[in-house]
């Protein structure tokens, strides 16, 4: 793993690349790294900062509790999500974004809770996948302010959906993770390649 430095760097340059994508307009998305698993303290952005303009000074570190050990400022709201994820998945980076596709496909598959993915190239992308011929299912969850009791749903969802890659959030975006900051950034470039490709494609079949 880098240098705790260098996570926020590497952090701060994906942050802006999202932002110029589109996929973290406004004040939307954050992104963390673990730092160290024992004791357990995470970088993660700060609440209410512009994607576009995100630099290493804009991240804190907070332990297990969420409590801030560095920086200044409030960490992201969703911080409990990030810490879960980071224990579940023993996600060494979480990266969130609020794409426009992503949040259309989270409405097209709510009432299944959840979307299948099969049949693409670009599935190949994910760690572990070997053939175009799998099938991702990406669970869906419904959004809720308390993000202890939203943790709590998460982590059920996610003991049912082992071999997920990622999750959308109603009408909010998606979560993806990876062993690595890189391998991270690989599955979010990914995913919102297919649920742009699934958007697109279910707009042009009902249009």
């Amino acid at each position: 793993m880098a240098r705790s430095s260098e996570l926020e760097t590497l952090l701060a340059e994906l942050g802006r690349s999202c932002y110029a994508r589109g996929w973290t307009l406004g004040t939307s998305g954050n992104f963390s790294a673990v730092v160290s698993r024992e004791p357990l303290v995470l970088t993660i952005t700060g609440t209410g900062l512009d994607k576009s303009s995100l630099l290493p000074g804009h991240f804190l570190r907070v332990d297990a509790s969420g409590k801030v050990l560095e920086g200044s400022g409030q960490p992201s709201a969703e911080t409990t999500l990030h810490l879960l994820l980071a224990k579940v998945r023993q996600a060494a980076a979480v990266v969130h974004t609020h794409s426009v596709w992503s949040t259309i496909v989270s409405e097209l598959g709510a009432q299944q809770q959840g979307v299948w993915i099969e049949g693409y190239e670009m599935l190949k992308g994910l760690e572990g996948v070997k053939s175009h011929l799998h099938r991702e299912w990406l669970p869906i969850v419904e959004n809720d302010q308390d993000m202890t009791r939203l943790s709590g749903v998460i982590e059920t969802r996610l003991a049912e959906s082992q071999g997920a890659h990622g999750l959308l959030l109603r009408g909010h975006g998606l979560y993806t993770w990876g062993k690595t900051l890189e391998q991270a950034k690989r599955h979010l470039e990914i995913l919102e390649f297919l649920l742009e490709v699934m958007g697109r494609t279910r707009s042009t079949v009902n249009p």
